[in-house]
């Protein structure tokens, strides 16, 4: 099975855009790590072509909210259609067990002992002054910890977070989640 661990950083916010509609913003980028080549790499819109060839080989895509705003958002790019790929969101299946969401930030420092580099909201602000390098690198490690995330829930059938002082877990099933499923994706690219 092939697995792509991706996440996304945008050039504008939904107050920017005057909706919640994640594919009303714009991509600055697109991280991505690729089980199968064991490698992180990055693309800006203007690589988007690279991407493409590499998701179209993927058995699942894996994110963290990404089933609301990282798909949705990217499809918006797609030549074909993302939601034909199995995707797995550690933030879905975290609201199912617990009854809420949690913040990435939250469960990796609870889980992991680790705490993001940054926030979406920062990224916007070094896109507008041509800071692209961090927000690649900052990207890339909110990749890097959903993969651990990812491994971890994977591993224990669990992940933590706190509630206060209490550190607390979420009962997660994970039996499901590296179950190939027969895919109806229609290639649309030429490869």
């Amino acid at each position: 099975m092939r697995k792509l661990i991706f996440d996304i950083e945008t050039k504008n916010s939904f107050q920017e855009v005057g909706s919640n509609n994640p594919a009303d913003l714009d991509i600055s980028v697109v991280c991505v790590y690729d089980y199968k080549s064991d490698q992180y790499n990055s693309y800006l819109e203007k690589d988007f072509k690279n991407l493409w060839p590499i998701i179209e080989k993927a058995d699942m895509l894996i994110g963290y909210n990404s089933e609301h705003f990282d798909t949705p958002l990217l499809n918006k790019y797609y030549p074909g259609d993302l939601t034909k790929i199995k995707n797995l969101d550690i933030l879905k299946e975290i609201k199912s067990s617990l009854g809420r969401r949690i913040k990435l930030d939250t469960i990796a420092e609870a889980t992991l002992g680790k705490k993001k580099t940054g926030h979406g909201l920062e990224a916007i602000t070094w896109w507008k002054n041509g800071e692209v390098d961090k927000i690649i690198k900052y990207c890339l490690e909110d990749v890097k910890i959903t993969k651990e995330v990812y491994e971890y829930a994977l591993k224990n059938g669990l992940l933590k977070y706190k509630d206060g002082n209490e550190l607390k877990e979420i009962k997660l099933d994970v039996s499901h989640w590296e179950e190939e499923i027969a895919s109806s994706i229609t290639h649309t690219l030429p490869f």
